[in-house]
């Protein structure tokens, strides 16, 4: 199992904005090889989001990973975030 986790800190402004991004990326994401599920989740009380994909393996990750982001390639990051997002390759030892 491998699991790609990004916590994002949005501008309040833009969270709605950053959401829908992420619905895209699940969107594209669907029917990839080795993925075993995938979505996007807000804190109620920190207003982050998070991102979460469990994968198979990290090599079916990575085979559809620029595939997949590519859906969101244009939008622009830079002005939705506060911050860049903390992002997560998980895997256990």
């Amino acid at each position: 199992m491998f699991i790609h986790l990004a916590v994002h800190h949005p501008k309040p402004e833009h969270a709605a904005d950053l959401l829908g991004s992420m619905h895209r990326v699940e969107q594209a994401a669907q029917g990839s090889p080795g993925l075993v599920q995938i979505g996007a989740w807000q804190d109620q009380r920190s207003g982050r989001v998070v991102g979460l994909a469990m994968w198979e393996s990290q090599e079916a990750f990575a085979a559809s990973a620029e595939r997949i982001f590519q859906a969101v390639a244009d939008d622009p990051f830079d002005q939705w975030l506060e911050q860049p997002p903390d992002v997560f390759h998980l895997s256990q030892p």
